[in-house]
């Protein structure tokens, strides 16, 4: 049988396989249904300095082939995280990875500072929130935004830095690079497209936020394509997701360039994804007598 252990910034993962952030909760939510131990890694639901109550309803709208989501980073903070979460996810054999967002860069450093100490894998940076000082125009729309907060959670950072960077810019490539030379370990993408959807009989949008994140199998490909190219750009470990379901979904992203995949709002409609994914995977390698994962990242034979 296939080797499906990782390793990303120094830490080994048994398996290519992480619960992205979001849609997994806290592992607590999931844990009745799926053996939490077989999962390569948990990145928790999107954490902030402060408990926050997210956007009012409704806001989820499901697409032909995904969902619209504008739920706003609900979540108790991550004091609540470190006093709850932490401990219970420590009951198994999985990386934890704290998902951290803010409206400031003193909002992330903060977080980063408080977390530096506590029993996690890594940190990722959501880079997608809105910088209410810049006229909130997301963090990581620009190479000077993400480098700006890249670089000053770098420096409270005790834990490997996984950037996530946001689809909706003009170039990925300029915006990994950004991430990359001011001081991301890794990176991870894509989060989700910005989308709508409107009612037609109301003639209102569905969304009480009026537009929300498009994620699950309609934005696989364009995920693919990003991963690809950001793979191409840099010489950080890259973490990719968007739609992946089965493991022949997360084959793609690996032969793209990733080292590592995270699924999303597959889980939401099948709560044993994951592991759907890892055993997909396994069998993959088998048929083709693939021995490690390190035999397959980044191999697409292009024409």
């Amino acid at each position: 049988m296939a080797d499906l252990s990782v390793s990303i910034c120094g830490i080994t993962f048994k398996n290519p396989v992480i619960a992205a952030s979001g849609t997994f909760g806290f592992g607590r939510e999931y844990s009745e249904f799926v053996d939490l131990n077989r999962i390569g890694g948990v990145s928790v639901k999107g954490l902030t300095l402060e408990p926050r109550k997210g956007n009012a309803p409704p806001r989820i709208a499901e697409t032909p082939a995904g969902i619209l989501n504008s739920v706003g980073l609900q979540n108790p903070g991550v004091h609540a995280f470190i006093k709850n979460e932490i401990p219970f996810l420590r009951q198994f054999d999985t990386k934890i990875i704290a998902n951290i967002a803010g409206n400031t860069i003193e909002d992330y450093c903060a977080m980063a500072e408080i977390l530096g100490d506590q029993d996690i894998d890594a940190i990722e940076l959501n880079v997608s929130c809105p910088n209410v000082k810049a006229g909130c125009v997301a963090f990581g729309s620009t190479p000077h935004g993400i480098s700006e907060v890249t670089g000053a959670v770098k420096k409270y950072c005790r834990h490997p830095l996984i950037v996530k960077l946001t689809p909706n810019v003009t170039d990925i490539r300029e915006i990994a690079k950004a991430a990359e030379a001011s001081g991301a370990d890794a990176i991870s993408l894509i989060n989700t497209i910005l989308g709508m959807a409107i009612d037609i009989h109301t003639r209102r949008p569905i969304l009480a936020n009026n537009t929300g994140g498009l994620s699950g199998p309609a934005v696989r490909p364009i995920a693919v394509r990003m991963v690809y190219e950001v793979a191409k750009s840099v010489k950080v470990p890259v973490i990719g997701m968007g739609g992946i379901a089965s493991g022949d979904d997360a084959i793609e992203f690996i032969l793209a360039g990733a080292r590592a995949v995270m699924v999303g709002t597959a889980n939401l409609v099948n709560p044993m994804a994951c592991l759907d994914v890892i055993e997909g995977i396994e069998k993959y390698m088998d048929t083709y007598n693939f021995k490690r994962i390190d035999d397959i990242i980044g191999k697409v034979e292009l024409y």
